[in-house]
């Protein structure tokens, strides 16, 4: 019998995601023991109240036949089952409980699991509202059917039981049950296709209508800022119509499989009532053996419920696990079929000891080992692509494409936890996880580096103000900063804010190599030129490369390499790059079309670098 105290499991297994069937499957298979235990206790269950009619049967001749004993025996019986019957009931009902939770804890452990090894490339290749469709609903409808498995076998022996007991018993009205029983189990079949259709139609609906509600809410300030409200709420208003008359057309299909459970079996049992009755009248039954024919398939109304479940939780699971499937079947492969992150190469503890020149093979970019390594990228969508790559987090590759190196060594040959531990990449849109300042700053670290240097280095100061006086006591006393608490994806801060303490946060990380996409982008100049001088001082002796194309930043970088159309085309000092290149130059003054015959000496903005080391920036810290 499983154990709910195992939790989480210490392995998941690797699961057949190769259809939702097969993962189906390897669930049922995964939690064998328990299903075993399930139905075991179900037969126990199904047995004794099946066994109930014929106690009953017995007790009513013994009062025909005026016997004593007898009806104390039938009566002792009975009293027995009944002891059987609690305790059946109980110990399926707990087994049954437990497999479900087992085995919607196996599988969202799976994902999180599945999460962790692609990281951003999971919301690349799957949508996000189907990533938080799938580790909700579809894990409890997993869950259901598998667990649903027990009580519908234990279901299908007792009615297979109780028809050949009927055969046995009583063969004139048990003919009658054995051959109307098949009828009665599969008379739901043909209704099931139209079920299950209309069912994936609702859940189709209502996960378009969960990912219009999130599209919202994360959007919510900048819908007020135009006045948007209104329209997406009228759209969201649709789709949840939508959804609810998805949810009737699916419930109709259900209540006329429901009817057919009922009406098929209550027209056998009038059947078996009348025949039975004229056979006791004719003196060729019993009274007690028609009690007993009567109450039996009065009984088989119980079992066949169960084969409605069984349908109901198929229909259900089917896509359900199809989705998950599909998940967890996402692999950092290359075409030709080598795993991207091997499992053995580079034991993990040696993740510390990474270190080295960042190479990436496929545009010829080289960080140098211990510098401070600025990448301008003439187009700007590449940056991401870039720094994906550089941290390992890339999409499938191409047959024949390496992957980046550190120190030589190929992402692809390093275990994920120690490609992970070496190497840290800050998207361009960091997400800050709700909760205190301390548990978002909580990240495995070095030492090295402690919070509040990293969160000067980020010129936070200003965010430690604004949590203050959030975190301020009924007093007015001025509260820690560290203790107050962040909204989901803080959104009760600036983008500016944002930005910095996810720059903090990666700081504090200090690991060997550094990759931060467009890490000031959304500050003002003044503060963007601290953050600069900051990050260049904290990460000294480290690896870091930043993919920007802000004069401020690329001043004070150690080397700047200018990325052309996916291949690294120049290197060198900012200002050299300002005056030999006419391609960078467009790029970081953001001119138009770059001019060859220029003279750079008469470039305002190169002649205000040539004269000041700094170029005027543009961009000011977002409201949202």
């Amino acid at each position: 019998m499983p154990s709910l105290r195992k939790l989480p499991l210490s392995d998941p297994g690797v699961p057949d995601a190769r259809t939702g069937f097969r993962f189906l499957l390897w669930l049922s298979f995964r939690e064998g023991k328990g299903l075993a235990a399930a139905t075991a206790w179900g037969i126990l269950h199904m047995t004794a109240v099946a066994s109930f009619p014929a106690a009953v049967g017995m007790a009513v001749q013994s009062v025909v036949d005026r016997s004593g004993s007898r009806l104390a025996l039938s009566g002792g019986l009975m009293l027995l089952l009944g002891v059987l019957t609690a305790l059946g009931d109980t110990m399926l009902h707990r087994t049954a409980v437990t497999n479900w939770i087992s085995v919607a804890a196996r599988v969202q452990q799976l994902l999180a699991g599945k999460t962790v090894e692609l990281g951003s490339v999971l919301t690349r290749r799957v949508a996000a509202g189907e990533v938080v469709a799938v580790s909700t609903g579809d894990v409890e409808k997993i869950g259901w059917f598998v667990e649903a498995l027990a009580r519908f076998t234990s279901a299908l022996v007792a009615t297979v039981g109780v028809a050949v007991a009927l055969v046995v018993y009583e063969p004139a009205l048990g003919v009658i049950v054995a051959a109307s029983v098949p009828v009665l189990a599969l008379a739901v079949l043909p209704l099931l296709p139209a079920a299950t259709k209309r069912a994936d139609l609702q859940r189709e609906k209502a996960g378009k209508a969960t990912e219009l509600a999130s599209d919202t809410v994360a959007g919510l300030r900048v819908l007020r800022g135009i006045g948007g409200e209104e329209l997406f709420l009228d759209r969201y208003r649709r789709a949840s119509q939508q959804v609810r008359t998805a949810a009737v057309h699916s419930a109709r299909m259900w209540a006329a499989i429901s009817a057919v459970q009922v009406v098929l079996p209550g027209l056998l049992l009038v059947a078996v009532a009348w025949d039975g009755a004229r056979l006791a009248m004719d003196g060729r039954i019993s009274v007690g053996a028609l009690v007993t024919v009567y109450g039996s398939v009065a009984f088989l109304m119980f079992p066949l419920r169960n084969f409605e479940e069984i349908a109901m939780a198929w229909s259900f699971s089917r896509p359900s696990a199809k989705r998950a499937a599909r998940v967890l079947a996402l692999t950092r492969e290359t075409a030709g079929g080598a795993a991207v992150f091997s499992e053995g190469s580079v034991a993990p503890e040696e993740a510390g000891a990474l270190a080295g020149e960042m190479y990436d093979p496929e545009s010829g970019l080289r960080a140098p080992a211990g510098l401070l390594t600025a990448v301008v990228c003439g187009d700007p969508d590449a940056a991401g692509v870039l720094a994906d790559r550089l941290g390992g987090h890339s999409p499938v590759r191409a047959e024949g494409e390496a992957s980046a190196l550190l120190g030589g060594r190929a992402l692809d040959a390093l275990p994920l936890a120690a490609a992970r531990a070496a190497v840290l990449v800050q998207d361009k849109d960091p997400v800050l996880l709700s909760g205190t300042l301390t548990e978002l700053l909580g990240v495995p670290s070095s030492g090295r580096v402690t919070a509040e240097q990293a969160l000067t280095a980020a010129q936070c100061a200003d965010v430690l103000d604004a949590l203050a006086q959030s975190a301020a006591d009924p007093a007015g006393v001025a509260g820690d900063p560290m203790s107050a608490r962040i909204t989901e994806r803080g959104r009760s801060l600036s983008g500016g804010q944002r930005q910095r303490l996810a720059l903090a946060r990666s700081l504090i990380a200090d690991p060997e190599v550094l990759v931060l996409d467009e890490p000031t982008s959304a500050v003002d100049a003044h503060t963007e030129a601290r953050i600069a001088r900051g990050l260049k001082e904290l990460r000294a002796g480290r690896t870091t490369v930043v993919l920007t194309s802000s004069p401020l930043v690329l001043d004070r970088a150690d080397l700047v390499v200018f990325v052309d159309e996916g291949t690294a085309t120049s290197a060198g000092d900012h200002h050299e790059l300002l005056r030999t290149d006419p391609r960078y130059r467009a790029v970081v003054t953001r001119e138009s079309e770059p001019s060859d015959d220029r003279d750079p000496g008469h470039s305002p903005v190169t002649a205000s670098v040539a004269g000041s080391g700094t170029v005027p920036h543009t961009s000011m810290e977002e409201s949202a």
